[in-house]
């Protein structure tokens, strides 16, 4: 191999300046021998040697394998790179923002940072796992913000992707990951199960919040096998300004069971946006860690535990979608509020383990003062919040499985296609009239929604006029 120094060329890429050495690769801003002033660019270089850990080596051809398969703006454009017959690299896009790293100094941070920073990651994580790759070493030194915000996962060298061979599982029998993030079912070897990443930013949320780590930085085998059978001392017991809501998403994002985890990354998303929708259970009263008896009957039961075998990324998102019902509550809409029921029903049950969101459009004015109460003094934001609920009540979902909310917007399918897109929704299902001047109307909105999302819409007709 080269022995790397700036001005040298390699594969007509020109070494600029080395911008990090760590303990498995070197990083040096480079720029294209044949267009020097395009915007310079990343190359990331493995370092050799006759005493280095082989899983470093594997995991840079797992990288090599990734990298050209991803796409968007949550990863780093990739560019090209070379292999081990000659001087093994990955040139990417050289990211201008900041890492994750830095904020870990200043914690605990303001709850509402917290919780911005989860919104963005989570869904970071949901793009990369709707490409059918699980990251599987998430932590503050792989997260990078672009300058307007974005959240970017970095280092794919541990990572899974369904569709290419796992490298790192066929070679190597040890727990791969970094201490401080990895999950139960990474310790137990399990590599193909999507929300290993929720738990690792389960972790992240929990350090930026306290100011502490919840299981320590363990560094043996049998420390890491702790978080199989002991839990984490609750947020709210370090810092009294965390909402019992918070703490509710951040222990079930640590639970053992990826089970009783967040189904995906974007149903995490959706709660972290909407607190209020949060269905809060004993997670979120909790004040001291479980006791002795307890946490013996959970080692006995990690003991027996075993790799099992779980859903890829892309069956686990198929089977766990954001569903949208868009439900017009107005006058004389009964048979298309129960045409929507019966398609709502009807999806439910192709898709278990779906989150329904129930929404519905309060047109509001786009200049002047709106109404607040209608005629009787009722107050027309919670009118058409328990209108919601009573829609839904047939359904009989479980609480932690559907929300309600109130969008108030002059234009009701700009609002619907907005809320689509922030919340990562995968099916919007809407109601078109059967006939008339409402259907002119409504049927103008439905199309506006097909025409405009970026997701699956299914449109439902009401035969009659009501």
């Amino acid at each position: 191999m080269l022995r790397l120094e700036a001005g040298m060329v390699v594969d007509g890429f020109r070494l600029e300046e080395r911008l990090h050495k760590g303990g498995m690769a070197m990083l040096w801003r480079v720029s294209r021998e044949e267009a020097p002033d395009d915007p310079p660019l990343l190359m990331k270089v493995p370092i050799l040697g006759d005493n280095h850990d082989p899983a470093a080596i594997v995991g840079f051809e797992v990288e090599q394998m990734i990298m050209p398969k991803l796409n968007g703006t949550h990863v780093p454009h990739f560019v090209a790179s070379g292999d081990f017959t000659g001087q093994p690299y990955i040139v990417m896009e050289l990211i201008a923002g900041t890492s994750l790293r830095a904020r870990f100094d200043d914690s605990p941070l303001p709850v509402d940072e917290v919780i911005s920073i989860g919104i963005r990651v989570a869904s970071a994580l949901h793009n990369l796992h709707r490409q059918q790759v699980i990251h599987l070493d998430v932590k503050p030194s792989n997260i990078m913000f672009r300058e307007n915000g974005e959240a970017i996962l970095i280092d794919y060298g541990l990572s899974r992707h369904d569709r290419l061979p796992d490298l790192l599982a066929e070679e190597f029998r040890l727990p791969m990951g970094t201490g401080p993030y990895i999950s139960p079912e990474q310790v137990l070897h399990i590599r193909n199960d999507p929300r290993s990443d929720l738990f690792a930013l389960g972790v992240l949320l929990y350090h930026l919040a306290t100011g502490e780590r919840p299981y320590g930085f363990p560094t043996t085998v049998s420390g890491l096998r702790r978080r199989l059978y002991r839990d984490p001392v609750p947020p709210r017991a370090l810092n009294a300004k965390i909402p019992p809501w918070l703490q509710e998403i951040i222990l079930r994002c640590l639970e053992v069971d990826p089970g009783s985890r967040h189904d995906t990354a974007a149903q995490l998303a959706f709660e972290l946006q909407n607190p209020d929708q949060v269905q809060l259970t004993a997670r979120a009263d909790k004040h001291a860690r479980d006791g002795f008896f307890v946490v013996v009957r959970r080692w006995f039961h990690a003991v027996g535990m075993e790799a099992s075998s779980q859903q890829s990324a892309g069956q686990q998102l198929t089977h766990a979608p954001i569903i949208v019902v868009a439900i017009d509550l107005s006058y004389g809409s009964e048979s298309l509020a129960e045409a929507l029921r019966t398609a709502a029903r009807r999806i439910l049950q192709t898709e278990p383990g779906a989150r329904l969101a129930c929404i519905t459009v309060q047109k509001t004015n786009r200049i002047g003062m709106d109404e607040v109460v209608d005629r009787q003094g009722r107050n027309i934001h919670v009118k058409h919040l328990v209108g919601l609920k009573h829609w839904a009540r047939p359904l009989a979902i479980a609480p932690d499985k559907i929300t309600y909310h109130v969008l108030e917007a002059p234009d009701p399918a700009s609002a619907i296609v907005d809320y689509a897109r922030v919340n990562d929704v995968d099916h919007i299902v809407i109601g078109s009239r059967g006939r008339s001047v409402l259907r002119r109307y409504l049927g103008s909105v439905s199309s506006q929604v097909v025409a405009q999302a970026d997701c699956t819409v299914t449109v439902v007709k009401s035969a009659g006029g009501g």
